[in-house]
């Protein structure tokens, strides 16, 4: 279904979803946004897996004033319908070097009135596909200097700053780069206190148990990383092992076909009463740069699951849990050493 056609077929909801936020709920904490700092109390639903416009599959390229109006155009049509859902806070992970674009973020936000977060750091999965050439040669203490200076400064001679870490790895045994990759990311968290999302490879979570022992051994504590793509580890045991240790885990591959599978790993975690640690999301695109590929969809969570998780019997605590306070917590800046 192309783009036109889906935002067409799917009209906005127009009451108010019962499992909204209460405006009672108490949160503290910091977020940074694209459009400046953030109270935590002021993020409600949060999606904190997306891409609202991307060049993954294809190399990194730069935007015409054309691409860059109908990108534009395309994506806030689809935030709007978002917004009449309840979404009203955005974690884009499109990392630097296949289409991370801060000024139009920034310009998303103020049109939608959504509050969307951007990154800094190196997307490593992909065979190192997105991995520039200085990544090989410098330490992991030079790789956070950029990063903390994009956190400090603001990204691309701007200012806006990220609001999170974005890395990925390929599966495990992770690599060298892949390696330093996190431990860079360790070290930025200790200067900026900003929360790694590292997207992990493979499908026995390996990867993510190599990963969290590198953010202990660093010295921070394992609330300062998030598993992206637990979904694609079947084994609850080791989902639950990563949220008693304080990591958080993130369901965030829902797409059409999807829900059964992560409705079980949401149960299964919910039997555990660890729902405080997981997220979910879809890893959506709105999006493709230059690329005919149809969207990627994210507001089944919406339209689908939530109301699949009420029927087998998760509670509006429960769903205010997972899609309002842990988001909220994971992402707040604050420094998270052992």
């Amino acid at each position: 279904m192309r783009r036109r056609t889906f935002l067409k077929s799917t009209p906005l909801l127009l009451s108010v979803p019962t499992w909204r936020v209460s405006p009672a709920m108490a949160l503290t904490g910091t977020l940074q946004t694209v459009t400046g700092s953030v109270q935590a109390d002021q993020l409600g639903i949060c999606l904190p897996h997306e891409h609202l416009f991307s060049s993954f599959g294809l190399d990194g390229v730069g935007l015409t004033a054309e691409e860059t109006e109908t990108i534009f155009q395309s994506v806030n049509a689809y935030l709007l319908k978002l917004k009449g859902f309840g979404c009203t806070t955005i974690m884009d992970c499109t990392a630097a070097y296949f289409g991370r674009n801060p000024k139009l973020l920034k310009r998303l936000s103020e049109a939608s009135g959504i509050h969307i977060l951007t990154n800094t750091g190196i997307y490593g999965a992909a065979n190192d596909r997105y991995v520039p050439p200085f990544a090989y040669d410098e330490t992991a203490d030079q790789l956070a200097a950029r990063w903390v200076s994009e956190f400090r400064e603001g990204i691309q001679n701007t200012d806006i700053k990220p609001g999170f870490l974005k890395i990925g790895v390929d599966p495990a045994p992770l690599s060298e780069l892949d390696r330093k990759l996190v431990q860079a990311a360790c070290r930025t968290h200790r200067q900026s206190g900003l929360t790694i999302a590292c997207h992990t490879s493979g499908n026995d979570g390996q990867a993510a148990l190599e990963e969290l022992e590198i953010v202990k051994t660093e010295g921070l504590k394992p609330e300062a990383w998030i598993w992206v793509h637990a979904q694609n580890c079947a084994d609850s045991s080791l989902h639950q092992q990563v949220a008693q240790q304080g990591g958080w885990v993130s369901f965030d591959g829902l797409q059409a076909g999807q829900a059964d599978k992560h409705l079980k790993l949401v149960q299964a975690m919910k039997e555990a009463r660890l729902l405080n640690r997981v997220m979910l999301s879809h890893d959506g695109n709105s999006f493709r740069i230059r690329n005919t590929d149809t969207m990627r969809p994210y507001d089944l969570l919406f339209q689908t699951f939530i109301p699949m998780l009420k029927r087998a019997g998760f509670t509006e605590t429960d769903i205010r849990q997972m899609t309002v306070l842990n988001p909220a917590e994971a992402f707040s800046i604050r420094i998270r050493t052992a």
